[in-house]
């Protein structure tokens, strides 16, 4: 029966009606069809005169940035003493996608009937991590729910800005070589044949450079199909091997570290990452070996995230956090240090904030630095690799006199 009841679908229909003195009212409630509406609003002395099935509407994908709004909007609204099932249904009601919507509404009728918040977040793993659902269960434990949702939505703010800040870094480049694959393949395949029609006329042997030129437009306009395809290809496959194959994630992981220039930026964004996490987590008052259980998979790095357990099996057995973490290898000095500082002082949340803080800097100040970097790399790029099959095909051009 539970299973049955449990399998039924509920829709979201919006009524209106007048209660027992008469006067107007209006609301939404979630049933499996308009005879449980109706028994509804009777058993409240409400005698409905509309009833309408809301259209739901099809929304976008839910983003993690997405949860971080609605976790300020939710702290925010608890702190102005809103009751919490009529934030959920405010917050939900103000969101543009609808999928958000669906989630907050499905989550509050959870919690309606009488589920903890932290076990409804629990239900929907794929939105709500373990950290999340660990930092929420230890503010209702404490009655301080609303003061760690506001802390929780200060850390998902700080994790999503380091994250658009890395993907901007990286991104620029990648986007500025598609580009110029684009622009190279449509010379290749549009500008090149033209000239070599032209250059046919001259009865005459063309300098090297123009004829690999001309060799690698041929190859261009014959298997243009290929080339597009095979990039195409190897590129999803290899994104779609970089999430689920678990090998392929550790070695791209390592090599993220290990890259030039770059390297560094990430580096220095996990460590931001994994020293926030784990100071939340400690001002939530979470015990250090459960708290470890949801640091390692925040720092978005499989080198830490084993790191991380190691240093959880030793923490575990007794050994100090800066023992533990300096075993692990991975922890630059001022980071143990602080952390060292912190265990003596009984405030390792506050010293990990500090560094976290430093970190953060330190990936804002990167990030300025390689986009001013970056951008005459590119041009000297662009310039070479246009200007180097312009002047291939001009050097015929040039010599037409001796040609002639």
């Amino acid at each position: 029966m539970a299973t049955a009841a449990a399998a039924t679908k509920e829709f979201v229909f919006e009524w209106e009606g007048r209660d027992r003195n008469g006067k107007q009212v209006r609301g939404e409630t979630r049933a499996a069809g308009e005879n449980q509406v109706m028994a509804s609003l009777r058993r409240q002395g409400v005698s409905p005169t509309k009833i309408k099935k809301r259209r739901m509407r099809s929304g976008a994908k839910i983003k993690p940035k997405d949860i971080a709004i609605f976790t300020r909007q939710l702290a925010t609204m608890m702190k102005a003493g809103v009751p919490l099932l009529q934030a959920f249904d405010i917050v939900g009601r103000g969101n543009a996608n609808a999928s958000v919507t669906k989630l907050l509404n499905d989550v509050r009728t959870d919690v309606e009937t009488g589920t903890s918040l932290s076990s409804a977040f629990r239900k929907y793993p794929m939105y709500f991590d373990n950290l999340y659902c660990n930092l929420v269960e230890a503010g209702e434990q404490a009655g301080i729910l609303e003061s760690l949702l506001d802390r929780l939505a200060t850390y998902m703010e700080k994790t999503e800005a380091i994250k658009s800040k890395i993907k901007s870094a990286l991104m620029y480049p990648i986007s500025v070589v598609v580009v110029a694959f684009v622009v190279v393949s449509v010379i290749m395949i549009f500008v090149i044949p033209a000239f070599k029609e032209v250059f046919t006329s001259f009865g005459a042997d063309l300098p090297a450079p123009t004829l690999f030129v001309i060799a690698l437009s041929e190859v261009f306009v014959k298997w243009w199909w290929l080339i597009f395809g095979g990039i195409g290809g190897t590129f999803y496959f290899f994104m779609q091997a970089w999430k689920r194959n678990v090998k392929v994630q550790q070695f791209m992981d390592r090599l993220m570290l290990k890259l030039p220039v770059f390297g560094d930026l990430v580096y220095k964004s996990v460590i931001a990452r994994w020293t926030r996490t784990l100071a939340t987590m400690f001002a939530a008052g979470v015990p250090l070996v459960e708290a470890l259980d949801s640091v390692g998979g925040a720092s978005g790095n499989s080198v830490y995230e084993s790191a991380t357990l190691r240093i959880q099996q030793e923490v575990s057995t007794g050994t100090s956090l800066t023992a533990a973490m300096t075993n692990a290898n991975v922890f630059p000095s001022m980071v143990l240090q602080m952390c060292a500082i912190g265990e003596e002082s009984g405030s390792i949340d506050h010293m990990l904030g500090k560094a976290a803080d430093f970190y953060e800097a330190e990936v804002d100040d990167m990030v300025a630095g390689l986009s001013s970097l970056m951008e005459p790399i590119i041009i000297v790029f662009l310039g070479g690799l246009i200007g180097g099959i312009v002047v291939s095909m001009y050097l015929p051009i040039f010599k037409l006199g001796s040609v002639v």
